[in-house]
C-alpha cells in the first residue's frame, strides 16, 4: 500500500559561516553538531513534525525538509535550484557578525526574485539593502523566522538590533547558542517559536484556510 507522505519544505538561508548547520542539527537531531563543516550546495534534513489543528483534534504527521543552502557568494547562480515550492524561510545570522545580520534582507530579495522568476535583478551583494521592499514578501505569506546564532559569544560585544528587523520583515526572531541543547529544551522560547513557525509552513502548504 502506498504511503500518504505529508512534505513541507523550508529554506535555511544565510552568509556563509554563520551557523545553518549547526541550526538545522539541532532542529532535527535534538542535538548538538559536533564537527560543522561548511555547505557546499544544498544539504537536506529531515524532521517527523506532529501537527493538530486544534486542541481537540489528532495530530497529523509530516516530514519537514530543512534545506540547508550554501551561503558562498560565488555559488550565487546555482542557487535557484532550490528556492522553489518553499513553504517557509529560516533567515540565519551570526549575532557577532552586523553584516551577516544586514545582509538578511539580501537573502530574501535573492530568494524572492528566484521564487517570481526575476533572474535579471541584481545578486544579493550588488543589491542595496535601501531597495528592499519587505511588503514584497511579506504579500507572499510564506512564513519567516529570523535566528541569531552564537549567542554563547555575544557577551561584551554589541549584537545587532535583531527584534527590530524581525519587525521590519514582518517575522518572530529568536537568538541560540547551538553549542548547549539546552536553549532548545521543550519549554524554551527558541523550541516554541520553532514550533508555531513549522506550523505555520505546514499551514501554508495544507491548510492554507488557517492562515493569520
Amino acid at each position: 500500500m502506498a504511503t500518504d507522505y505529508r512534505k513541507v519544505k523550508i529554506l535555511v538561508l544565510g552568509d556563509s559561516g554563520v551557523g545553518k548547520s549547526s541550526l538545522v542539527h539541532v532542529i532535527t537531531e535534538g542535538e548538538v553538531l559536533a564537527n560543522p563543516v561548511s555547505t557546499v550546495g544544498c544539504v537536506v534534513d529531515v524532521k517527523l513534525h506532529e501537527y493538530s489543528r486544534s486542541m481537540s483534534s489528532s495530530p497529523v504527521s509530516f516530514f519537514v525538509e530543512f534545506w540547508d543552502v550554501g551561503g558562498s557568494m560565488s555559488h550565487e547562480k546555482g542557487r535557484g535550484i532550490f528556492y522553489q515550492q518553499a513553504n517557509g524561510v529560516i533567515l540565519v545570522h551570526d549575532s557577532t557578525n552586523r553584516k551577516s545580520h544586514n545582509n538578511l534582507s539580501k537573502w530574501l530579495t535573492e530568494y524572492h526574485r528566484y521564487k517570481t522568476g526575476r533572474t535579471d535583478s541584481l545578486a544579493p551583494q550588488d543589491t542595496n539593502e535601501s531597495g528592499f521592499d519587505p511588503e514584497k514578501f511579506i504579500e507572499q505569506e510564506v512564513p519567516l523566522l529570523i535566528v541569531g546564532t552564537k549567542e554563547d559569544q555575544v557577551s561584551g560585544r554589541r549584537s545587532p538590533p535583531t527584534q527590530r528587523s524581525g519587525n521590519l520583515l514582518g517575522a518572530n526572531s529568536i537568538t541560540m547558542n547551538c553549542k548547549d541543547i539546552q536553549h532548545f529544551s521543550l519549554s524554551s522560547q527558541q523550541f516554541i517559536e520553532t514550533m508555531k513557525f513549522i506550523d505555520k509552513a505546514v499551514e501554508h502548504k495544507y491548510y492554507p484556510s488557517l492562515r493569520q
